[in-house]
């Protein structure tokens, strides 16, 4: 039986819309570009991941952080500093992040439409406020939600200071994203519910592990399975 009148909660990159398969794209270039003498593509990525890692907690998420890590990637494994004419490379590789449209997931439009209809939507997203702003302002969803929130991490803390802020009781809303790390489990910590639509193409640091006998998280293969349960 569907649930009624709740307090919907919706992921925004890589939930509403695609966000890292850019990126990755991003880093299959670099890598080529690099060509490393003695290291294979799965080694530097486990030391650009490490950068990156290092990185989000300092200076937070974004395209901004992300061009700073692999400069730094660079750095590390030329052992030097990087050349104007190597961060002119990097920025050319980059320049799809800045160029790259909004697409939506598909079928998240039309059910959007009918889930406004019968609770109430939010929208949280975390990273750079401008950048992810943008994306905001071009996706065409917003006049479904509420409120929509840029926060630089979400935490246990985010989620509590959501609720207070709108003043929904936490056991009838839901968190709706892709990622276990920043979606599922602090909405759980904070006593919400959460629903888990995995994406391929998540980043991995935003990977983490579910508790398979939580039933508070609902596990769904595609955006528009919301509508057989809301």
């Amino acid at each position: 039986m569907p649930y009624v009148g709740q307090v919907l909660v919706f992921d925004a990159d890589d939930t509403l819309w695609e966000n890292n398969v850019v990126f990755e794209r991003v880093i299959d270039d670099f890598l080529q570009w690099l060509d490393h003498p003695t290291l294979d593509r799965a080694e530097i990525r486990a030391i650009l991941d490490d950068i990156e890692r290092a990185n989000a907690v300092t200076h937070g998420y974004g395209s901004k952080v992300f061009l700073h890590s692999l400069g730094e990637c660079l750095e590390r494994l030329r052992e030097r500093p990087a050349t104007d004419a190597e961060r002119r490379s990097i920025d050319g590789l980059a320049r799809a992040l800045v160029e790259h449209r909004v697409e939506l997931m598909p079928g998240v439009a039309e059910a959007l439409d009918e889930l406004a209809g019968r609770h109430e939507l939010l929208l949280l997203t975390k990273g750079e406020r401008e950048e992810q702003q943008r994306k905001l302002d071009a996706c065409g969803l917003l006049h479904h939600f509420g409120a929509a929130h840029i926060v630089p991490e979400k935490n246990a803390d985010t989620y509590r200071w959501l609720a207070g802020e709108h003043g929904f009781d936490p056991a009838r809303a839901w968190m709706i994203g892709n990622s276990p790390r920043s979606d599922i489990l602090p909405a759980r910590a904070a006593g919400m519910n959460a629903v888990f639509i995995p994406n391929a193409n998540t980043w991995v640091l935003e990977h983490d592990d579910l508790d398979p006998t939580d039933t508070g998280v609902l596990r769904l293969a595609a955006f528009p399975d919301l509508l057989r349960h809301f």
